[in-house]
């Protein structure tokens, strides 16, 4: 799967909210020099995780998103399932850290056990 280059509200909702399933979303600019830096490795994640839905959205370009999310330095790397932040990492890190983050936020749900009553 290829990342995707979210490029209104309307697509963020679309294709991130209603989601169903685990979403990264990698908040950058084109300015900033940890952006590029971690650009290879979102690119890489999506190739890996066929499963994982990879986007990215410019804050420059989507300032309603950036508001949203309350994006103060970036980059910020969120991760969403089932259309619920569940996790994110701010700044460039070394690829096993994201790989960390999906596995964990990919498992499924642990379910408590139910209690019989006595």
């Amino acid at each position: 799967m290829s990342v995707i280059h979210i490029s209104s509200v309307e697509e963020f909702k679309k294709e991130i909210l209603e989601h169903k399933g685990l979403s990264i979303i990698d908040f950058r600019a084109e300015r900033c020099g940890p952006c590029r830096m971690l650009g290879p490795v979102i690119e890489q994640l999506a190739v890996e995780h066929k499963g994982v839905k990879i986007a990215k959205v410019n804050v420059d370009e989507q300032p309603e998103l950036a508001g949203t999310f309350q994006i103060s330095s970036i980059p910020v790397v969120y991760f969403i399932r089932d259309g619920q932040v569940v996790d994110r990492i701010v700044g460039a890190n070394p690829p096993t850290v994201y790989q960390e983050k999906i596995a964990e936020h990919s498992a499924p749900a642990k379910e408590t056990p139910m209690k019989m009553a006595a």
